[in-house]
């Protein structure tokens, strides 16, 4: 009687364990989506970045063009 007990009893402990590592399983999945979508974001947000500062760069190639022949056509009437 008592091994029988003992036996239902570490049958319910066991039960229980399984049940508390399958909710931190969940967790840690959970975790892993957050994680794997911030990485996404921050990768899309760093290509759309990397756009825009070549375009920034060619805006400012052309301004330097354009002040430079403004330069030349200034000096050239004075």
């Amino acid at each position: 009687m008592v091994v029988g007990e003992a036996l239902n009893v570490s049958t319910d402990v066991l039960a229980g364990a399984v049940v508390e590592l399958g909710k931190i399983g969940k967790w840690l999945q959970a975790l892993g989506i957050i994680i794997i979508l911030w990485l996404i974001f921050q990768i899309i947000a760093l290509i759309v970045n990397r756009k825009n500062r070549k375009r920034i760069k060619r805006v400012e190639e052309k301004v330097d063009r354009i002040e430079k022949k403004l330069d030349k056509v200034l000096k050239g009437k004075k």
